[in-house]
């Protein structure tokens, strides 16, 4: 089984605060947002289970694209490991799953996004 690819939170704050196009796909779960939400234009929600019902259509439309940079972010990594195997599956070719998750952002990298 391939290696699934990771960009750790410091190259997504870095990212943040360049101009690049890419998304930022969160796959938690609306109430997980109440408590940890990343600010940015880029960012696009799609939550795992609801993935998991309605497959790639759920996707939004920017994250659709197989040649997009795709950093996906859930808690701790786990969820965004599994979706990012999933969109490779799927013929993504850059798409990476955010290493540690919001939590590991919150603690690493700017802890006014929130954490629980």
């Amino acid at each position: 089984m391939a290696a699934i690819p990771e960009i750790t939170v410091e190259t997504l704050a870095a990212k943040l605060r360049s101009a690049d196009q890419f998304v930022l796909l969160d796959v938690r779960e609306p109430w997980e947002l109440e408590s940890a939400r990343i600010i940015d234009h880029r960012l696009v929600v799609a939550p795992m289970s609801s993935l998991s019902q309605l497959g790639l259509p759920g996707l939004p439309g920017v994250a659709q694209s197989r040649e997009a940079d795709v950093f996906v972010l859930c808690h701790h990594g786990v969820r965004s490991a599994q979706v990012t195997a999933w969109l490779s599956a799927h013929g993504w070719t850059r798409a990476f799953s955010v290493s540690g998750g919001i939590d590991e952002y919150a603690r690493k990298v700017d802890s006014s996004v929130g954490s629980y």
